[in-house]
């Protein structure tokens, strides 16, 4: 049986949050499926309506546009990020294995979990990798980030630094090492699917070979400082 995961994202992402409702679910899952099959440029709330077999007037009754919509689902996947993190290091000791572990479920956290019955893991990986940057790399960033839109974000990569800074607590460049660990992680799974000439990574083996690779940067960086 599928448990209900409810994260708490920052409040003006939505009007009504839709990890409340039966219908803000159909929403969310309907919204993951289409923005994957269109793209997020061609997506439209009149056409998530249209697959919902709903109105754009209830969509709108939960968010005022779709790019806070791509926002709030980066923040849910930030979130789903972080939470697998905790359950993967809440007894371990050694700070190194829990950066271990920590790259180990920002690699996997693609994968379909049971604990969610309204999101496709999958799925919203695949918007992650190939729409996220569209939520932070625009110009009212600054705007949005005084209202702490970004907050899942930002918590999620001080989770990574900080064990970062157990290991290596002189580290200079530990929230710059967390935030590019896991950018490399989506960045270099959409350049093998799609700019090959770009990585290192063969599409066959790319989850194995990238955990190696991530491993490979984050203790470089970490036993260069030690020295």
């Amino acid at each position: 049986m599928s448990l209900k995961l409810n994260f708490k994202l920052p409040e003006k992402l939505y009007l009504k949050d839709p990890q409340d409702s039966p219908y803000g679910h159909r929403l969310l899952s309907n919204a993951i499926e289409l923005i994957d099959e269109l793209g997020f440029e061609s997506f439209t709330f009149k056409k998530l309506a249209t697959k919902m077999e709903s109105s754009e007037v209830s969509i709108y009754r939960y968010f005022e546009n779709k790019h806070l919509l791509l926002l709030y689902l980066n923040c849910w996947y930030c979130e789903w990020v972080s939470y697998l993190i905790d359950m993967q290091t809440m007894n371990v000791k050694d700070s190194e294995e829990k950066l271990k572990r920590a790259i180990h479920c920002m690699i996997h956290a693609n994968t379909e979990s049971e604990l969610t019955d309204y999101i496709n893991e999958k799925i919203l990986f695949q918007i992650i990798m190939k729409e996220s940057s569209k939520t932070y790399h625009i110009s009212s960033i600054d705007e949005e980030n005084k209202y702490g839109l970004f907050l899942s974000y930002k918590e999620l990569i001080a989770r990574i630094s900080s064990f970062v800074e157990e290991i290596s607590p002189k580290h200079p460049y530990s929230k710059s090492l967390g935030s590019t660990l896991y950018e490399m992680i989506n960045n270099q799974i959409y350049y093998a699917e799609h700019l090959p000439r770009l990585t290192s990574l063969s599409k066959k083996k790319t989850m194995k070979e990238l955990e190696k690779m991530v491993n490979h940067f984050a203790f470089a960086s970490i036993n260069y400082v030690k020295k």
